[in-house]
């Protein structure tokens, strides 16, 4: 897994147990799955806004803070990284349509 994926899940899983006052996290995480989603979509949609745009650095500046946001909604899930690189690893060389008709059986 790549060193700074590392880093953030370990700061995102200490973020646990912060207090809401003094983590940005931390309150996300106090407020609840509606919350962490609303600010995933909010930042999924700055991140189209930002690859309609066509400006590299803001397609980079949003893609940063789309993935640090699904980050936070994997663990408040338990969820690690690793997971979703291991299916992404299993994913590897199936076609698109392989893996799409695999997950309708």
């Amino acid at each position: 897994m790549s060193d700074i994926l590392n880093k953030l899940a370990q700061v995102l899983e200490a973020r646990k147990q912060a207090d809401k006052d003094s983590s940005y996290v931390a309150s996300l995480y106090h407020a609840g799955t509606d919350k962490i989603l609303k600010k995933l979509g909010e930042e999924a949609t700055e991140t189209v806004i930002a690859g309609k745009g066509g400006v590299r650095e803001e397609i980079i500046y949003e893609t940063a803070d789309l993935w640090f946001h699904s980050l936070v909604l994997l663990a408040h899930n338990n969820i690690s990284p690793q997971e979703i690189l291991d299916e992404l690893d299993r994913r590897f060389g199936l076609s698109g349509i392989d893996e799409k008709a695999s997950r309708s059986k």
